[in-house]
């Protein structure tokens, strides 16, 4: 099976709980008509984003540099694998990828991604010490995937993934990231 998808890994605790229950809610209500599952997924990706993007709460990480080296080096071995690493974005507490999995790979996409949860977050936590004590949660748990059903809304995930430190206000280093891959 083909797979390519926009992803979205974000740090544990940066989605308030009341938030959290607000996204879920919507999330659970009956589709309007005429509304496809495939545009409520990218619907909820764009309020889900929007949480992330304001940063009320919880970790920011990835500001530091040797933390975000760590992600973008694990993402780009991906392509070692047999992914093809289309973009990415790394956000002081989330990161966006856009990857693409050919049937001919004989990986599993959610192991895969499994895996780079598990590998990064264990570095990461390593790197953070003391500020967060190895038994601390690094990752939220899962991911929120959109798939790209198309060379349409493939480029339209990677504009959005160029685009959004920019539009989430983040200041110029973010814009201008060294892990902003094109």
């Amino acid at each position: 099976m083909v797979q390519t998808s926009l992803l979205t890994f974000r740090l544990h605790g940066t989605i308030p709980a009341a938030a959290a229950r607000e996204l879920q809610a919507a999330r659970a209500q009956p589709l309007p008509a005429g509304t496809s599952h495939h545009r409520a997924q990218k619907q909820f990706f764009a309020r889900f984003d929007a949480v992330l993007d304001r940063g009320p709460s919880g970790p920011r990480f990835f500001e530091d540099e040797k933390v975000a080296e760590v992600l973008a080096g694990e993402i780009l071995m991906l392509a070692e694998t047999g992914f093809v690493v289309h973009g990415f974005a790394i956000l002081p507490n989330h990161a966006h990828l856009v990857l693409h999995l050919p049937a001919s790979s004989g990986l599993s996409f959610a192991k895969a991604l499994d895996l780079l949860h598990l590998r990064t977050g264990t570095a990461c936590r390593h790197l953070l010490r003391p500020k967060l004590p190895p038994e601390a949660e690094f990752w939220q748990t899962g991911w929120l995937e959109v798939p790209l059903l198309d060379a349409a809304e493939l480029a339209g995930a990677l504009a959005y993934v160029h685009s959004n430190a920019r539009a989430a206000g983040q200041p110029a280093r973010f814009q201008a990231w060294p892990y902003l891959n094109e």
